[in-house]
């Protein structure tokens, strides 16, 4: 089955938008902290307790500024 519509054209990919964006740089800042985390744990750095504890505080602080962020943009967007 393909993904061609009615008319013979391929359906249009939806934009990217200012929400869109921002939850891929939460998950890439997410998933590069806990990379970086782990690795700084497996070569036992000094910092690697410090490292950690501020992982799980970005844990918590990403998610709920990203829905602080895309709170206002549905608030100043009237959504």
């Amino acid at each position: 089955m393909s993904s061609i519509s009615e008319n013979g054209n391929k359906p249009e990919k939806a934009p990217w938008t200012a929400k869109r964006v921002a939850a891929v740089i939460g998950i890439i800042l997410l998933v590069g902290l806990y990379i970086l985390t782990f690795v700084s744990a497996l070569i036992g750095t000094g910092g690697s307790g410090r490292l950690f504890r501020f992982s799980l505080g970005m844990t918590i602080a990403v998610p709920i500024f990203l829905w602080l962020f895309c709170w206002c943009i549905g608030k100043f967007t009237d959504r």
